[in-house]
């Protein structure tokens, strides 16, 4: 059946969130490198580690696993949302969370600095929020794309904090006739349900509509799940999941317009 609207993911799709993250880091990194004689590399991967334990220890990891909503965002995000209780919950802990994942992160490296790791768990939002990057074949593809399908963002995470990403890359918005953040629907992909329910916004069927996404454990497997096709953008050449078989797969996102104009 003709493909008549393309859904996208967000981050690490059309937004670059993993290099906003890098960047972030190392800018952040550095300010510790002018206090110590410190690797910035080093507590980079430090910062990460004890984040990463850290945000799976509160009481609302199983919330943000089931929304789609990642350590380092945590480490930057707001989280004002007043949805549910969950968000209300992470909101009191995030400021704990980024002091507490930097002054860790120090002390692995022999530095017991409370007052710098508070300083740097304040100073990581806004180098982040500095760093907005999209991928360069990203609009070439929207501008191609738009008004042939109709368009639709699906994306995991924290209504605040992704509508502020798209709030940062504002030309990105336009595009979209409907943006589906799980967030405010209740459940993050790969649920089933937040497909059916983007589908049902355009009045369409699975067999109408095509997921792009960068992530096999969300986009594709989640969209696998309801018998819709998908599209692994594979930008770093990653060995395919042994569990999760999208239906095509691509390199750039240029190589999407010819294949939807195949399908």
């Amino acid at each position: 059946m003709m493909i008549k609207a393309v859904f996208f993911d967000l981050d690490d799709t059309l937004l670059w969130d993993q290099k906003s993250i890098k960047e972030a880091f190392v800018a952040t990194c550095k300010e510790a490198q002018h206090r110590y004689d410190i690797e910035p590399e080093a507590l980079e991967k430090a910062v990460r580690n004890e984040a990463s334990q850290l945000y799976s220890s509160y009481e609302t990891y199983p919330f943000t696993q089931m929304i789609g909503i990642n350590p380092f965002e945590g480490l930057w995000g707001d989280f004002t949302d007043i949805i549910n209780s969950q968000f209300r919950k992470m909101k009191e802990i995030v400021p704990t969370y980024r002091k507490d994942a930097w002054i860790r992160g120090l002390k692995t490296l022999g530095i017991d600095d409370p007052l710098l790791g508070e300083e740097l768990g304040g100073i990581f939002p806004i180098h982040r929020r500095q760093l907005p990057f999209v991928y360069d074949d990203t609009f070439p593809v929207l501008d191609t794309l738009k008004g042939k399908y109709q368009l639709l963002l699906l994306t995991n995470g924290s209504p605040t904090l992704q509508n502020e990403k798209l709030d940062m890359t504002p030309a990105l918005i336009p595009y979209f006739d409907h943006i589906v953040i799980s967030g405010n629907y209740g459940r993050g992909k790969p649920d089933p349900s937040i497909f059916e329910h983007a589908l049902s916004l355009l009045s369409l069927n699975k067999d109408e509509a095509i997921m792009v996404g960068d992530n096999p454990k969300s986009d594709i497997l989640g969209s696998n799940r309801i018998g819709m096709r998908n599209v692994w953008i594979n930008r770093e050449n990653l060995v395919p999941s042994k569990d999760v078989f999208s239906t095509y797969e691509i390199k750039s996102l240029l190589e999407l317009i010819t294949l939807v104009e195949r399908i």
